[in-house]
């Protein structure tokens, strides 16, 4: 027979919208671990893996970004 859970479900549409979008968005800590252990090396493996010149046109374009918006405001 399937365990039935403990915690009781509230008839207010808020709390019961709030238990939702909480149970949505919780993370599992050793997930997020992981992630940032890949993030933090990620950046600096790409950069040694590129060429100065694939560098140097990644860096032209971002410039070309940033100039892009401030002209545009």
């Amino acid at each position: 027979m399937p365990k039935r859970s403990s915690k009781k479900k509230s008839k207010d549409i808020n709390v019961l919208a709030s238990q939702v979008v909480e149970e949505a968005t919780s993370k599992n800590p050793a997930a997020v671990a992981l992630g940032r252990l890949g993030g933090l090396k990620g950046g600096k493996a790409r950069a040694e893996k590129l060429t100065p010149k694939q560098r140097k046109e990644i860096a032209r374009k971002a410039t070309m970004k940033r100039w892009e918006r401030k002209t545009s405001l």
